[in-house]
């Protein structure tokens, strides 16, 4: 399956637009991750902790938006998007949305 940003694949023509596909999944952080955090705020640095979810949420976004295009038979995913927002109380959670088009090239 390809994933692209762009709206085509630069020599392979798009035979079916066969819709829009997505894939979502919203993960929490949890207390300990939080409080490492904030002593990185303070003192600088980078969040291994919260990177670690933020990439594991999108891997699950994209994964299922990648099933769900397989479901259609489509070969590729164009126009691929990714929206990050917290969710939640005092946004305690964060949902990673995947969207794009599936095709048959």
């Amino acid at each position: 399956m390809i994933l692209s940003t762009t709206n085509n694949i630069d020599g392979t023509p798009v035979k079916n637009y066969l819709g829009i596909v997505t894939g979502e999944t919203i993960i929490g952080a949890n207390i300990v991750k939080d409080v490492f955090a904030s002593i990185r705020d303070i003192v600088g640095g980078r969040s291994g902790s919260y990177e670690k979810v933020l990439r594991e949420a999108k891997d699950t976004a994209l994964k299922e938006m990648t099933e769900n295009a397989k479901r259609l038979n489509a070969d590729a995913i164009l126009g691929v998007d990714l929206d990050y927002e917290t969710v939640g109380n005092r946004g305690g959670m964060l949902m990673v949305t995947a969207s794009g088009t599936a095709v048959n090239l």
